[in-house]
């Protein structure tokens, strides 16, 4: 027990890393806040849970900023593109909620729509870890996105399950847990991700 609570015990050390998310999530927010900046944003949070998940934190701070503004091209193409086809996929969603019964041939569209949907959140999911990590296209950040989501579906399964919760949670238990909120998500996702990006670093080099 006394080994645990040291201050290099895995305890402490699994703490620290939560409230480095905190953080993270906090910087997150602030600098989504423009709304064009989400991409950058989220892959500035990638990338620095990424390094706390390998434990290699340093200044987590600077680190935000140092991605946020490298990457930042890129980053918000991305990150347009994916608001888009959000918009567009909810919209489309709300449509068919309303029609996908009344003929066979809606229900059909709206089978499409729900494949659509579920390879939309496994982009999500995976295209800016990947564009944290990588340097890549952004045509081939996507597929390779699709790809790694369903190769490793359950961990694609089990992030969705850890952001849906915490969604869950935030919305219906308890709303100061906001302040864990994506950053958190973000981390555990990461934790999960570690060793297949590590695998995929090393096939790239290879």
């Amino acid at each position: 027990m006394r080994n645990l609570l040291n201050y290099d015990g895995p305890v402490l050390r699994f703490l620290t890393k939560v409230v480095y998310s905190v953080w993270l999530n906090i910087l997150w927010f602030v600098c989504c806040i423009p709304v064009v900046t989400i991409g950058a944003s989220t892959t500035a949070l990638c990338y620095c849970t990424g390094k706390i998940a390998r434990d290699e934190e340093g200044y987590i701070t600077k680190a935000f900023f140092s991605s946020f503004k490298d990457g930042f091209l890129k980053s918000t193409i991305i990150g347009i593109i994916m608001t888009v086809l959000g918009v567009v996929l909810a919209v489309d969603a709300y449509v068919m909620y309303h029609l996908c019964f009344t003929s066979a041939f809606w229900t059909l569209v709206s089978a499409i729509l729900v494949v659509a949907c579920i390879a939309y959140i496994i982009v999500l999911l995976w295209v800016f870890p990947l564009n944290a990590r990588f340097e890549n296209t952004i045509i081939n950040m996507f597929k390779n996105s699709i790809m790694l989501g369903m190769r490793f579906i359950f961990c694609t399964v089990i992030m969705a399950g850890i952001y849906v919760i915490m969604a869950y949670l935030i919305y219906y238990v308890c709303t100061p847990l906001i302040i864990f909120g994506v950053g958190t998500c973000a981390l555990f996702s990461a934790m999960l991700m570690k060793n297949i990006l590590i695998q995929c670093e090393e096939q790239s080099e290879s």
